[in-house]
C-alpha cells in the first residue's frame, strides 16, 4: 500500500522569513550549494564518528563520499551523500529548526533594520543553512535514510505555506537533497546552476578543502567521436592546516602558498598552528618575501581568508588580523562558528578576538625568532613591511614592546646596516640613558643636519628615521627598554652633561651668557613673526644656526602631512639656535654692540634664520625677498 502522505503549515512568522530569505536577504545566491555541500560533509563525519565509536560500529565507510548529479531535461540538482542519514523525526527536526523560537524575534529586527547588510547580518545570527536551496529553487525534495534502519523518508516543499513528509522505500543510507531549479535569471543575480564550469567554480571557492570527494559525472567526447561520462572529482581536499607539520613538505607549503596569494615568490616563513579547548581552530599563515603593490593603498585589504570546518566564508577577514598585519597571508579554519556568520558578528564575537590576539602574537614571536636566528633574511622582510609594523605602533598598544623588538633603523653608526633598539642600547656610551634620533626625507639629508654636528663630535650614535611614519610613532612611545626617545631636533641638547672630557664650566656658561644678553632679545624681536625665541646652541660646532622645536611641538614634516590630509594645523613658532663660536654670529654681536639700530643687521638676522630653514629642509616664508638678500649682501662684499 502507499505510504500516507502528510503535510504540515508553516508557522505564519515562518513563511515571512522563508520570503525574506528567497528574495530579499542574499545577494550571492551561489551560497546554497556551500550550505548544502557542508550539511553533507557533516553527515559523512557523523556516520565515521559512529562507525567507530557509536553502535554502528562496523558500517562500511570505506568509500565516504558527496556526489552532484545534474538532470537537464528536469532541470534538477541533486546533492547527494551517502552519510548518516535521518529519520522522520530528524527531517522535522532538524530541517525545520528555522521554525523554532526565535523566528519571531528575528522578523521584528529585520523590521527595524534599514538595510540590506544589516538585514543579511541579522540572518546570519539565527543561521539559514537548508532553507537557502529556496532561493535557486522552485521545489526541494528531500530522500533519507538514517543508517542502521530499514526505512526512509521523503520531505518536499515549494517553500511557501507548507512541506510534505512520508514513508520512502528501498533508500540507501544517506541524503539526496533535489532542487527544482528556477530558470537563469541575471538581473535576480541567478545563474545557470546546470553548467559544469559554474558548479565547479563553486565547488573550487567554497568547498575546496572539504575532507571527503566531491564527485560529478561529466560529459565527454572521445577521440573516436563517441560520447563518454567521467566521474571527476571537483575538489582537492588538501587542507594542509587540518594536517601535522610533520606530514606537510616545504613544497606543498609553497604551492598552496601560491594559490591563495597569487605570488609566484615562496613566502619569507610559514607559520603552522593549532589550538584546542573551548574554540578550536587551525591556522596556516605566511609572511610573503615581497610587499604586493597595493599594500599603502587605502583599498589594501587584510589577507587572511575565514574557513568553518574548511568550507569558505570570506576573504580579507579583518576581524582575525589587524591593519598593520595586512600583509599575512593565510587561512583560519574554525570548528565552532556558523557558515552564516558576518564581518559584523565576527568584530565583537569574544572567542573571534582571542583567537586574533593569538595570531597576533605569533607572527610577531616568528618575526622575532627570524630576527634572532636569520639576520639577512629579517632585513629583507623588515624592508618590504617595516613601515606596515611601524604602523602597529599607533594602532596596538597591547604589542608595543614586542612591536619595539622588530624596529630595524638606519644610523650614524654604520653606513651600510641597520640597527635594532637593542643593539642601540647596547652600544650607548657611559652614562647615557636617552636614545637620539632624527626624522627627514633623506639619509643624507639628516646625516647632512646642522643637529648632528655635536653628536657627530662627540661619538653618540643618532637613529636616522625617513619614514614618513616615523615622524608619528616616535611621540607615540615615550621608551625603549627605559630608555627615553628623544629628537636632536627638539627641546634642550646638553651633551656636556655626559661627557667629562670637554665638560663646560659653570663660569664659562655664565660668561657667554652676559656676551649675548642684549643681541638674543634683539633677535627674538627682530624675528618674532617666524620664531618665538633665540637662544645659543649646545649641539652646533659648525654651522651657524639651526632650528629646533620645543620637546612637544609637531615637527615641521608632520605639519605639511595633516595638512596634506585636509586638516586645519595652526602655525607652530620654533626656536632659532646659534652657534656662539662661529664667525658670523661672533661679528654679528660685535656690529649689534657697535650699532643696534643699523638696516643691514635686520637683513643678517633674516639671512642668518632662512639659511637655517634650508639647511633642515624647509621651506622659506618668501622665498624671492630670501634671495634678493642674499644677491645684495654678496655683491656688497665684492
Amino acid at each position: 500500500m502507499p505510504s500516507s502522505v502528510e503535510t504540515l503549515e508553516f508557522q505564519a512568522e515562518t513563511r515571512q522569513l522563508l520570503r525574506l530569505v528567497i528574495h530579499s536577504i542574499y545577494s550571492n545566491k551561489d551560497i546554497f550549494l556551500r550550505e548544502l555541500i557542508s550539511n553533507a560533509s557533516d553527515a559523512l563525519d557523523k556516520l565515521r564518528l559512529e562507525s567507530l565509536t557509536g553502535s554502528l560500529a562496523g558500517v562500511d565507510i570505506s568509500d565516504l563520499h558527496i556526489s552532484l548529479e545534474v538532470d537537464r531535461d528536469a532541470r534538477t540538482l541533486t546533492v547527494r551523500d551517502n552519510g548518516i542519514g535521518m529519520t522522520r523525526d530528524d527531517l522535522v527536526e532538524l530541517i525545520g529548526t528555522i521554525a523554532k523560537s526565535g523566528t519571531a524575534g528575528l522578523l521584528e529586527k529585520i523590521k527595524e533594520s534599514k538595510d540590506a547588510a544589516t538585514t543579511e547580518s541579522l540572518i546570519g545570527q539565527f543561521g539559514v543553512g537548508f532553507y537557502s536551496a529556496f532561493m535557486v529553487a522552485d521545489k526541494v525534495t528531500v530522500h533519507t535514510r538514517r543508517a542502521g534502519t530499514d526505512s526512509g523518508t521523503q520531505w518536499e516543499s515549494d517553500g511557501e505555506g507548507s512541506y510534505t513528509i512520508q514513508a520512502a522505500d528501498d533508500l540507501p543510507v544517506g541524503t539526496s537533497v533535489t532542487l527544482h531549479l528556477k530558470p537563469a535569471d541575471s538581473e535576480d543575480g541567478l545563474a545557470d546552476y546546470l553548467s559544469e564550469s559554474k558548479i565547479r567554480q563553486i565547488v573550487k571557492r567554497y568547498s575546496d578543502f572539504i575532507r571527503w570527494p566531491i564527485r560529478m559525472a561529466t560529459d565527454r567526447t572521445d577521440a573516436d567521436g563517441e560520447a563518454t561520462s567521467d566521474l571527476d572529482t571537483l575538489n582537492s581536499m588538501k587542507a594542509l592546516w587540518a594536517r601535522p607539520r610533520s606530514e606537510v613538505t616545504e613544497h606543498e607549503y609553497n604551492e598552496f602558498y601560491q594559490q591563495i596569494s597569487h605570488d609566484w615568490l615562496p613566502p619569507a616563513e610559514t607559520i603552522h598552528m593549532r589550538a584546542e579547548g573551548t574554540f578550536e581552530y587551525e591556522a596556516l599563515l605566511f609572511i610573503p618575501s615581497q610587499a604586493p603593490f597595493d599594500l599603502y593603498s587605502r583599498e589594501s585589504k587584510s589577507g587572511v581568508q575565514l574557513y568553518v570546518k574548511r568550507v569558505f566564508i570570506m576573504d580579507d577577514c579583518e576581524a582575525l588580523m589587524p591593519n598593520y598585519l595586512r600583509f599575512v597571508k593565510g587561512v583560519v579554519d574554525a570548528h565552532d562558528l556558523s557558515l552564516n556568520v558576518s564581518r559584523e558578528l565576527l568584530q565583537h564575537d569574544r572567542q573571534i578576538q582571542g583567537v586574533r590576539r593569538r595570531l597576533v602574537k605569533k607572527v610577531l614571536g616568528a618575526l622575532k625568532d627570524m630576527q634572532a636566528k636569520d639576520a639577512e633574511r629579517y632585513t629583507k622582510v623588515w624592508d618590504q613591511f617595516g613601515r606596515a609594523l611601524k604602523e602597529g605602533l599607533l594602532e596596538d598598544t597591547d604589542n608595543t614592546e614586542a612591536l619595539l623588538e622588530l624596529v630595524s633603523a638606519a644610523s650614524t653608526h654604520d653606513p651600510a646596516k641597520t640597527t635594532t633598539l637593542r643593539e642601540y642600547v647596547g652600544r650607548m656610551k657611559d652614562g647615557q640613558d636617552t636614545i637620539y634620533y632624527l626624522t627627514g626625507e633623506t639619509r643624507a639629508m639628516v646625516e647632512n643636519s646642522p643637529h648632528m654636528e655635536a653628536f657627530a663630535a662627540k661619538g653618540y650614535e643618532v637613529l636616522i628615521l625617513t619614514d614618513p611614519i616615523d615622524e608619528v610613532w616616535v611621540d607615540q612611545v615615550p621608551a625603549f627598554d627605559g630608555h627615553r626617545l628623544q629628537s636632536i631636533a627638539k627641546g634642550q641638547v646638553d651633551l656636556d652633561e655626559s661627557d667629562g672630557d670637554d665638560k663646560e664650566t659653570d663660569g664659562d656658561k655664565a660668561q657667554r651668557e652676559q656676551d649675548f644678553a642684549a643681541l638674543l632679545p634683539w633677535l627674538t624681536t627682530t624675528l618674532s613673526d617666524h620664531v618665538k625665541q633665540v637662544r645659543l646652541s649646545s649641539r652646533l660646532t659648525t654651522s651657524a644656526a639651526c632650528i629646533v622645536g620645543d620637546a612637544h611641538d609637531v615637527t615641521p614634516t608632520l605639519e605639511k602631512m595633516y595638512r596634506a590630509m585636509g586638516q586645519q594645523m595652526p602655525t607652530v613658532k620654533r626656536i632659532l639656535e646659534l652657534n656662539p663660536t662661529h664667525p658670523l654670529i661672533t661679528a654679528l654681536r660685535t656690529a649689534h654692540h657697535a650699532d643696534a639700530e643699523a638696516p643691514a643687521l635686520k637683513e643678517i638676522a633674516e639671512l642668518i634664520y632662512g639659511s637655517a630653514l634650508l639647511a633642515e629642509g624647509g621651506d622659506l616664508p618668501d622665498p624671492a625677498r630670501f634671495t634678493r638678500l642674499l644677491t645684495d649682501h654678496l655683491t656688497s662684499t665684492l
